[in-house]
């Protein structure tokens, strides 16, 4: 049976997920920003939370795993890498390991880039792929422990699954990544369309999440890095492209 998944606002722009296997009824929630929308999305779906797979350390994506874990008694499975910095561990899990729900699978993929630690969980049966903050709906994670290479390696390997692939990320960030997106790429047409379909999801309180493999490849600046009309936007025509995704980062890291 396939997998369920339910999406929903936490904290100010952090995105959680919940996927359920309807076969077993287990449920994890995709990281753990904040124990009261995870609370009301459980008593929305009518699931009950079995465990809490986090993709990276950092606080807005793992504070809520304490509340949850003492409630629920729910499994907790966290990146190697993160070690003690994420609470409650019961299970750690590196690059070529597979985590089940139930009876959904997903394969762990060490996605490192926004963070040293930061692993995307593929769950291949379903087409569907957690992101967390490495890529975004038109955007990617800003790059802090690791090198603009690494990022760029990891967003490759990203865009290599197939088109029909559904992203769940781990942020609503689709307006800013947007406007940054149309001024480095403003002759793309398909982009065009998909900002305006942004805004009339944010007209309507809705989000652009999850977005697909292809949608991403055709509209997202930081996936578009080989073509020569990014290369020209940041002054780097016949460079290799991931020489242009850096510059497209940093260029991005200060855009306003």
């Amino acid at each position: 049976m396939p997998a369920e998944i339910h999406v929903f606002r936490c904290l100010q722009d952090n995105i959680g997920a919940l996927i359920h296997d309807p076969q077993t009824g287990a449920c994890a929630a995709i990281d753990a920003p904040e124990e009261a929308p995870i609370l009301a999305a459980l008593k929305e779906t009518g699931w009950r939370l079995t465990d809490i797979l986090v993709t990276h350390r950092h606080a807005d994506h793992v504070q809520g795993i304490p509340a949850l874990k003492d409630r629920f008694g729910c499994r907790v499975v966290a990146p190697q890498k993160a070690g003690a910095e994420v609470p409650g561990v019961d299970a750690f899990v590196r690059e070529g390991d597979t985590v089940k729900v139930g009876e959904l699978a997903a394969h762990v993929w060490e996605t490192p880039g926004h963070c040293r630690d930061h692993v995307s969980l593929w769950f291949a049966g379903d087409r569907a792929l957690f992101s967390g903050d490495t890529l975004f709906t038109l955007g990617c994670g800003r790059v802090m422990e690791s090198s603009y290479a690494e990022m760029w390696h990891s967003l490759q390997r990203l865009a290599a699954l197939p088109g029909e692939a559904r992203v769940y990320s781990g942020h609503d960030y689709v307006r800013s990544n947007a406007k940054f997106a149309l001024a480095a790429d403003p002759g793309n047409e398909a982009l065009k369309r998909r900002v305006e379909e942004a805004e009339a999801a944010a007209a309507a309180n809705r989000f652009l999440v999850p977005s697909t493999i292809a949608d991403e490849k055709a509209t997202n600046p930081f996936l578009r890095a080989g073509e020569p009309a990014l290369a020209a936007s940041v002054g780097k025509s016949g460079a290799d492209a991931g020489t242009v995704f850096a510059a497209l980062r940093e260029w991005k890291n200060s855009f306003r």
